[in-house]
C-alpha cells in the first residue's frame, strides 16, 4: 500500500479525508445508561475531538466541545444542574444545544450571552444508544441509519475499547479464515454439536471466497464443503463508514452490527449490538458437547474518568493479553488466551497502534479486506474532492439489505442464490 493511501485510510482527525468523511454519518457515542439526568458529565473522545456529554434535567443529551468558550476551562469539571452545564471557572452555563443561558460574573449591562455559543453537536437516542452527528449540516442532519440490530428494542449492547487504529480493528471482523486458527484452532469436529455454527470451520480451515460490492459497502461469503454434502456459508458485511456484521451468528434468528468508532488515530471504541429470537450469539455462549464453555468471559479494567478510561479490558499488552502458555501447549486454547474477544484484541493490538501496511503481504484470503480498503479510499476522496455524498449517509434504509450469519445450503449454490434464499426465510425486525 502507498504511504498516502495508508494515511488517508487510518487518520481521522479534523481535516483528514477519512475524518471528514466519517463526520457525514451519525456515530455511536455512548450507551444511554452512561449519562444520567443531572448526573456527572462524561468525557468522550471521538474522531480526535475531546467532547463532554451530559443529560439535562429534561432527559435531553448534549455533546459539546469540552472547552468552555470563555477561557477554555474544561466543562467536564462543570456542574450539571437545572437544564444545563455550568462551568466552574466563572459560572457560565450552556444548554444541550450550546446556547449560553447565564453569564453570572458579568454586570447586567455588560451581559452578552446571546452572542456566545459553545460548540455543540446534534444528538439522538435509540434503543439504548446515544448517537452524535459531527458533520457541518447541524441544522439538517440525516436520519439515523436503519441498522437492524439497533432497531430491536431489547437488543444487547456492550462496548470495548481497543488500543489500535480503527481500521485494523475492523478488518478482523471481515476476515473469516482466521477463525479456524485464532478461535477454534485446537478443536476437533467431534468437540462440537452437529448444528454448531463453527463446526464446518473446524472441519475445513481453508475456505473459498466470493466478494461483492453493495449499496452499503461490501459483503463476502466464505464457503466450504460440509461433511453432510451441503455447502457451509459464512456471510459477513462491511457497512460505511465503520460498521461490520460478523458471520458467527445464526443467520435466520439473530441480527448483529458492530461499530468501530475511532476515538483518535490510535484508539477505537467497539459498540457490539445484537438481538434476535435465539438464545444469544454463539461466539460468546458456545459450549463443547460436554457442556464446557468454549471461551471464558473477559473482565473490564476499573473504570476511570480520563479520556481513555471507559470500557477498557483488564488484559492488554502490559500482561500479554493474559496469555497462558500451558493452555496454548496442551490444546485448551490454540492461542492460550481464554476469551474470543481478547483473542482478536491481542492480535490487532500486537500490530502496533497503526499497522505498517508496507510490511504486510495480502493473500487471496484477504479479498474482502482489499475490497473494503479500496471502497473506503474512493468514497473518502470523492467527498474530499467533489463533496460527493458518502454512500448511505443520506439514504439510511440501504443498510436494511445487510444480514450476516452462517448456514448450510445446497452444494451448487452461489453467493447470490444462498443469500437471497436465507433472507426470505430469516426472521426480520423491520
Amino acid at each position: 500500500m502507498k504511504l498516502e493511501d495508508s494515511a488517508d485510510l487510518t487518520r481521522v482527525g479534523p481535516g483528514t479525508p477519512m475524518g471528514e468523511f466519517m463526520r457525514q454519518y451519525w456515530l455511536p457515542a455512548a450507551l444511554s445508561s452512561e449519562v444520567k439526568a443531572d448526573g456527572d458529565p462524561l468525557r468522550l473522545l471521538i474522531l480526535g475531538e475531546k467532547l463532554v456529554a451530559f443529560r439535562d434535567s429534561e432527559g435531553r443529551v448534549g455533546i459539546l466541545d469540552h472547552r468552555c468558550p470563555h477561557r477554555c476551562a474544561s466543562l467536564f469539571l462543570g456542574r450539571n444542574e437545572e437544564g444545563g452545564i455550568r462551568c466552574v471557572y466563572h459560572g457560565w452555563k450552556f444548554d444541550v444545544k450550546g446556547a449560553c443561558l447565564d453569564m453570572p460574573n458579568m454586570p447586567e449591562h455588560r451581559d452578552f450571552k446571546a452572542r456566545v455559543h459553545a460548540k455543540a453537536y446534534r444528538t439522538a437516542e435509540r434503543n439504548g444508544l446515544v448517537w452524535v452527528y459531527m458533520g457541518a449540516e447541524q441544522a439538517s442532519p440525516p436520519l439515523l441509519p436503519h441498522i437492524e440490530a439497533n432497531l430491536i428494542a431489547d437488543s444487547d449492547i456492550w462496548c470495548l475499547q481497543r488500543e489500535c487504529n480503527w481500521l485494523q480493528a475492523l478488518e478482523g471482523d471481515i476476515d473469516t479464515s482466521h477463525v479456524g486458527f485464532l478461535h477454534v484452532g485446537s478443536l476437533r469436529p467431534e468437540d462440537l454439536p452437529e448444528d454448531h455454527p463453527m463446526r464446518p470451520t473446524v472441519l475445513n480451515r481453508t475456505p473459498e471466497y466470493e466478494v461483492r460490492s453493495t449499496e452499503w459497502g461490501a459483503m463476502y461469503g466464505g464457503y466450504r464443503d460440509n461433511d453432510d454434502g451441503q455447502k457451509s456459508w459464512r456471510i459477513a458485511h462491511f457497512m460505511y463508514p465503520f460498521w461490520t456484521q460478523t458471520p458467527n451468528t445464526r443467520f435466520a434468528s439473530r441480527a448483529i452490527a458492530r461499530a468501530w468508532v475511532p476515538m483518535d488515530d490510535n484508539h477505537s471504541m467497539l459498540f457490539d449490538i445484537s438481538g434476535g429470537a435465539d438464545e444469544g450469539n454463539p461466539a460468546y455462549i458456545s459450549t463443547r458437547k460436554t457442556g464446557e464453555p468454549l471461551f471464558e468471559k473477559f473482565h473490564y479494567a476499573p473504570r476511570t474518568t480520563d479520556w481513555y478510561g471507559r470500557w477498557k479490558c483488564r488484559d492488554g499488552e502490559h500482561n500479554d493479553w493474559g496469555i497462558n502458555r500451558e493452555s496454548q501447549r496442551n490444546g485448551v486454547q490454540f492461542t492460550g488466551i481464554a476469551n474470543i474477544t481478547i483473542q482478536d484484541q491481542a492480535v490487532t493490538e500486537s500490530m502496533g497502534p497503526i499497522i505498517d501496511h508496507s510490511a504486510e503481504h495480502l493473500a487471496p484470503s484477504d479479498q474482502m479486506i482489499a475490497r473494503t480498503r479500496r471502497l473506503l479510499l474512493a468514497a473518502a476522496r470523492a467527498w474530499r474532492d467533489g463533496k460527493e455524498i458518502p454512500p448511505g449517509a443520506r439514504i439510511p434504509e440501504v443498510y436494511l439489505g445487510a444480514r450476516s450469519g452462517s448456514f448450510l445450503a445446497g452444494p451448487g449454490t452461489t453467493l447470490e442464490d444462498a443469500y437471497t434464499a436465507q433472507l426470505q426465510k430469516a426472521q426480520r425486525w423491520v
